[in-house]
């Protein structure tokens, strides 16, 4: 509450994006955790999550008021209009050091507690590093787990087991980590056993103009020989080729090609994280725009270079998968090996691995390659105050291109996208201690996994939301994804950037999605009361054969009534109609019969496939 100069400020307008002269008037308040907009004569109450604001600006006093305007990371723009200028500052104030804590033990996430019943501790044991190798069949004969980072020692951001090649002895792993920047050598993050090629991941060398590394190169061989059927390996550089060789007058750079034999450079172009954050932010101001002209969004669009961002991390990814479908080991690096390199090895695994694109494996996937592997998520979100050039989209891009994916191949992913936008909008709330830290090592000094909750558990406990009902995962367990990156199939995704536009979604009629899900459940329903049915004529089948012929003129007497409902039942989930008339008359056929015969029509009726609506 220190931060908070005025909780409550009555006769404050809300002002319409799409047309300012329109307003809404409520009160505003500030609790320690939200800004709350409430107006009693709309029936309306709008909650913001401070830490949601990735901005807040005090424009200049007008005729009308002083105006406040909020943008926020899950891309929700506010603008309210406070009569009076001093009322103005001090919401200002207040919300700027609110959405902006000195420290990570302010955020959000050490006060939350859940209103439901989750333990605390759910979500926190669903992801083991070393069961998640096992299952990709690693330690094999070519790969063992190294125990040299048991303490962070070897490499503070990396986690504290690393798969690396079994020739590779331990002083061979030490000098290789000298060389490498942060000390983030080539270690394996996924093995595609089915043609033995891996992919391992790591920093840019500090090579500069002349440097080289003996332990380095000979560790690459020793990777290239972990891979027997394979006589080369390709090295991807994700930077355009100029800013590695600008990097090479800091010491830094990329591996020398006449130093590495039997290897294969690439580079991809990928930008950095400040061209990334500023095509953003040229994007949102795009979406903004309430002109109305056509010509003048495209132009912004293409402008801001987001979508080209989006295919250059795509195109990425295709080529490392397919570089390990055809049996190549592939060895991944940017600058220092936590943002491009993640987007890429992730995406990468994605098109190659049908596990990672259930629930529990996009979890996994996220888990692995972006919080074990120590992408930046307190710099790059700007959790708490710092340097904002330090902050990027790099975890939006990934959801982006994830979408892409889920929009080209919708029966291959058993999530939908309103998982892929709570999981965005969860990263950035600092509800769950989930993101909070830049490394594996941070997140145990700070135990988040005894003092916060996990978002994995929260999102567990509505799981029905997340069902993707055109998941086949029949026809996509061995199916490698190899989507298209023609312009034409990079779309902008509305359903992000845009949701808060003023009246989409008092415009939108339900989505085919969500009737397929509706429908999906209800036919669920049916079925399993239909099954429920027929294990109780099955009793009293049984009850029949085993009991006296009295005991059978008593059930016989029960029959048509039983009839009546089970007909009833066949019918709805058959799809049929059925008639007072027509089950009266089935009930007296079935009188006719002997027992044994009744009851055999009666199970053939209750056998029903399923309706036509779960077979669309």
């Amino acid at each position: 509450m220190e931060f908070i100069a005025t909780p409550k400020v009555e006769n404050v307008q809300k002002l319409n994006n799409s047309n300012p002269r329109e307003s809404t008037v409520g009160t505003l308040y500030i609790t320690t955790t939200h800004l709350i907009f409430v107006s009693p004569q709309e029936k309306e109450e709008l909650w913001i999550l401070h830490m949601h604001m990735s901005s807040v600006e005090k424009m200049p006093l007008t005729t009308s008021g002083s105006p406040v305007r909020i943008q926020c990371s899950n891309f929700r723009v506010v603008t309210f209009m406070i009569n009076r200028d001093r009322d103005a500052e001090d919401i200002y104030s207040s919300l700027e050091k609110l959405s902006r804590p000195s420290s990570v033990e302010q955020l959000y996430c050490f006060q939350y507690r859940a209103k439901d019943d989750l333990p605390q501790p759910t979500g926190w044991t669903f992801f083991e590093l070393s069961a998640e190798f096992n299952r990709q069949g690693v330690p094999n004969q070519h790969w063992t787990m190294c125990n040299l980072n048991t303490m962070y020692s070897l490499c503070p951001t990396y986690p504290s087991q690393l798969m690396v090649p079994t020739s590779a002895p331990q002083s061979l792993v030490q000098g290789c980590a000298k060389f490498r920047s942060k000390g983030r050598l080539p270690v394996l993050t996924y093995y595609h056993a089915a043609t033995e090629a891996a992919l391992l991941r790591c920093s840019q060398p500090l090579s500069g103009f002349k440097g080289r590394s003996e332990e380095d190169e000979e560790y690459i061989q020793c990777v290239l020989r972990s891979n027997p059927a394979s006589s080369h390996l390709y090295i991807v550089d994700t930077r355009p080729k100029i800013n590695a060789m600008y990097n090479r007058a800091a010491g830094k750079g990329y591996e020398a090609e006449a130093f590495y034999p039997n290897t294969k450079f690439v580079f991809k172009g990928i930008e950095n994280i400040h061209v990334m954050r500023d095509s953003l932010a040229k994007l949102v101001e795009t979406c903004e725009t309430k002109t109305g002209n056509m010509e003048a969004f495209l132009q912004g669009l293409e402008q801001s270079g987001y979508l080209k961002h989006i295919k250059s991390v795509l195109e990425a990814s295709i080529f490392i998968a397919e570089a390990l479908v055809n049996g190549v080991s592939v060895i991944v690096h940017c600058s220092d090996g936590w943002d491009r390199t993640s987007q890429t090895c992730a995406l990468a695994q994605l098109l190659l691995d049908p596990f990672y694109r259930t629930i529990q494996g996009f979890q996994a996937l996220i888990q692995k390659d972006w919080l074990t592997f120590g992408h930046k998520f307190t710099d790059r979100c700007g959790f708490v105050a710092g340097d904002p050039k330090e902050t990027s989209p790099i975890m939006t891009q990934f959801i982006d291109t994830t979408w892409q994916l889920l929009r080209q191949f919708p029966a291959a992913f058993q999530f939908n996208e309103k998982y892929l936008v709570d999981i965005h909008d969860h990263v950035y709330s600092c509800q769950f201690g989930t993101f909070v830290g830049n490394c594996e090592r941070e997140r145990q000094e700070l135990r988040l996994a005894e003092r916060t909750y996990s978002l994995w558990g929260h999102l567990t406990n509505s799981a029905d939301e997340y069902i993707n009902p055109m998941f086949d995962p029949t026809n996509s367990s061995n199916e490698v994804l190899t989507p298209s990156t023609l312009p034409q199939n990079i779309l902008f995704w509305r359903g992000l950037y845009s949701r808060y536009e003023a009246g989409l979604q008092q415009t939108r009629g339900p989505e085919v999605i969500d009737l397929l899900t509706l429908t999906q459940i209800s036919t669920a329903s049916l079925e399993d009361h239909a099954k429920h049915l027929s294990r109780r004529v099955d009793g009293l089948r049984s009850m029949i054969s085993s009991n006296s012929k009295a005991t059978a003129g008593v059930v016989k007497k029960f029959l048509p009534s039983m009839v009546n409902i089970t007909a009833g039942v066949a019918n709805i989930a058959g799809g049929g109609s059925s008639s007072p008339r027509s089950i009266q008359n089935s009930s007296e056929q079935g009188e006719a019969k002997p027992s044994e015969k009744r009851f055999a029509d009666l199970k053939t009726g209750l056998s029903v496939d399923k309706c036509e609506s779960s077979k669309f």
